[in-house]
């Protein structure tokens, strides 16, 4: 074979080396939560709602700032006016009594403006609503950090719902490919009339169901891959969760349930939000209070009004200059009951409020119970299921021998199979849950951060091997 050839097949070679299909690399829980906060739908529409809040602080501080209006107009006017019994005096005139005054101008141009400008000085609705604004600023940050907990959580959801998914999927895999053995050697017993025909249909039905079983984890595999992949924004094929590792069940020293209690009715974001909720509800009540509507301002204002043109008398022209510094009182005497209405509708408000706070409350200290306790028994149903699954290997081994000497049954075989398979599901179900109490207890006492993610990380499979 010449160079040139050898050459060629060289690099036809490294070009079906680069087509091969690679595994993916497993996938931290971290990194797929960074990842998703760039990419979660749900995550973006609560930063979007986190920045439109921020400039309420500004609004607030601008409240007490003076205000400044500048008012000009220019149009075509008339005016009219008639004076009778005046006094007039002038230098050189002497004074006259009953002297009568006409003035008109018809259509003429007429120009106006006014600049004023308004320090408050005492206005209960004005301080409510700055505090309102502000309250909600902080609200909107707590909302902010909840949204963040949230992705955190759900994240993790669905990444351990891939992992679980891929390891159904390996399971029953190897679980179809044990019977399908299973069921030739009972075939070929049956031809060699060492076996009933019963135990090539049993072995035929069980591998039938397997077959059907392995199809839905595969599909249920993509649904889960896809799900994980709409929120971190990464490639399906280039996601591949880690389960927990053997080991992963033994957690620090777990603290009192009175402890957790108590943390989550400071520390719980759900229950800090719901606090300030109310506070702005108090606050728009005393917006509507009726002291809240009496304002004492300070007050300057300059403006010129001049109006020229031709009437009754021929050419005429008005013009008039005012300043004026001072204090402006203003306070409603009547409005209808709007006020009062608008009060009670707001204290009603308020009463809502502090139930649905009382609610959350309630409902935070059963999740914090469900979540203990499941950390509490936790460990020791992980235990058990690992003892189960040794003694259903245990029982597959004897019975695998049992049936290679004729003394089980083929059907025997398969049930010891299928109780294997389930439990070695279970098991790593079973510590899937039990990391993810920790997570949720950790977020209902405000606690879940990046560092708690990558603290999970270190209880997951190598990502060398990615299980």
């Amino acid at each position: 074979m010449t160079g040139r050839a050898l050459d060629a097949l060289r690099l036809l070679l490294l070009v079906i080396l680069a087509w091969q299909p690679h595994a993916a690399a497993a996938t931290e829980l971290a990194e797929a939560w960074r990842a998703a906060t760039r990419s979660d739908r749900e995550y973006a529409l609560a930063r979007a709602a986190h920045s439109a809040a921020q400039p309420r602080r500004e609004q607030a501080a601008a409240l007490w700032r003076p205000s400044v209006g500048l008012v000009g107009s220019v149009g075509l006017a008339t005016n009219e006016s008639e004076a009778r019994g005046a006094r007039f005096s002038a230098p050189a005139f002497g004074r006259s009594t009953g002297v009568g005054f006409d003035t008109s101008v018809t259509d003429g141009t007429s120009s106006r403006w006014a600049l004023a400008a308004t320090q408050p000085l005492y206005a209960p609705r004005r301080r409510a609503e700055q505090h309102q604004l502000s309250t909600s600023v902080d609200l909107a940050d707590l909302q902010w950090q909840s949204a963040g907990q949230s992705l955190m959580l759900r994240t993790a959801e669905r990444y351990f719902d891939l992992a679980l998914a891929e390891e159904a999927m390996r399971v029953y895999e190897q679980q179809r490919d044990a019977v399908q053995q299973a069921a030739t050697e009972a075939r070929d017993r049956f031809d060699l009339g060492d076996a009933p025909i019963t135990d090539t249909h049993e072995a035929g039905a069980h591998l039938a169901a397997l077959r059907a079983q392995v199809l839905a984890a595969e599909s249920d595999v993509r649904i889960k891959r896809s799900m994980l992949a709409d929120t971190t924004g990464l490639p399906p094929d280039a996601l591949a969760a880690r389960l927990p590792r053997a080991g992963s069940e033994r957690p620090p020293r777990l603290e009192p349930l009175e402890s957790w209690l108590d943390e989550a009715q400071t520390g719980n974001l759900g229950i800090r939000a719901q606090l300030l909720a109310v506070e702005v509800a108090k606050q728009e009540a005393a917006k509507h209070g009726r002291a809240s509507s009496v304002t004492v301002d300070l007050v300057a204002q300059v403006g010129r009004d001049r109006l020229s043109g031709s009437g009754d008398f021929g050419s005429a022209s008005n013009a008039e200059t005012n300043r004026m510094v001072g204090i402006q009182l203003s306070m409603p005497l009547f409005t209808g009951g709007y006020r009062s209405a608008k009060e009670e509708e707001a204290l009603r408000l308020v009463d809502k409020a502090v139930a649905e706070l009382e609610r959350t409350r309630e409902q935070v200290a059963q999740q914090v119970r469900q979540a203990w306790l499941g950390l509490s028994v936790g460990v020791e149903r992980v235990r058990a299921l690992e003892q189960a699954l040794k003694a259903s290997l245990a029982r597959l081994d004897a019975t695998r021998l049992g049936h290679e000497v004729g003394e089980r049954t083929t059907l025997e075989l398969l049930d010891a199979q299928n109780e294997s398979a389930a439990s070695r599901l279970a098991l790593v179900r079973g510590r899937v849950a039990l990391l993810m109490d920790r997570l949720r207890l950790a977020a209902l006492v405000g606690r879940l951060d990046e560092s708690v993610l990558q603290a999970v990380d270190e209880l997951l499979l190598s990502r060398e091997s990615g299980r």
